[in-house]
């Protein structure tokens, strides 16, 4: 008797892109700022996991100015809304096996 164990999209299941999509997924859009704060990240590792959830189009990215300041925004996408529901889904499969 074999047991399949949903599978857990590696690139959500980083720590960063997991709380990432948790807060695009509940907010119209988030600037990086927010998500920087949110996350506990720096620059540069907030903006390779943006870069990597863009590259997959989990997300999109919009980048512009606010005065002379860069100003980045980014939301989630169909694609990115549906493969996070898919990964809670199963990992709620994964901890319902692991309670037998």
């Amino acid at each position: 008797n074999q047991i399949e164990i949903p599978k857990l999209d590696k690139t959500i299941h980083s720590p960063v892109r997991l709380g990432i999509l948790s807060i695009l997924i509940s907010v119209q859009e988030a600037d990086f700022n927010h998500l920087k704060k949110t996350t506990n990240t720096s620059d540069g590792n907030l903006s390779t996991h943006l870069t990597k959830l863009e590259e997959k189009a989990m997300i999109e990215v919009k980048k512009s100015f606010k005065g002379k300041k860069p100003h980045t925004v980014c939301k989630i996408t169909k694609k990115g809304r549906s493969a996070f529901l898919t990964y809670v889904q199963n990992l709620e499969s994964f901890l319902k096996m692991s309670k037998k």
